[in-house]
């Protein structure tokens, strides 16, 4: 699944037009790296997010093409530095 879909299904960003944004403007790693929306997520990538001050790192458990409200953070783990 791309990067971008992944981020908006999991809702971790809200619509997939700002996830992508996000991705362009290089506020998304993936396992240590700047990411494309494009980028096909994977179980057990590290996905860090960076929301102005606010840094948000979470590992991909699993990928679902659709996700209710209460199935999406089941999709990912957060992780504490």
């Amino acid at each position: 699944m791309r990067l971008d879909k992944f981020l908006k299904v999991s809702r971790l960003i809200k619509r997939r037009t700002i996830a992508n944004e996000a991705c362009d403007n290089e506020r998304v790693n993936v396992n240590g790296r700047p990411a494309r929306a494009s980028y096909t997520v994977k179980p057990n990538d590290i996905i860090e997010l960076r929301f102005g001050q606010r840094t948000l790192k979470v590992e991909v458990l699993s990928i679902s093409e659709h996700a209710s409200k209460s199935d999406a953070p089941a999709m990912y783990r957060e992780i504490s530095d």
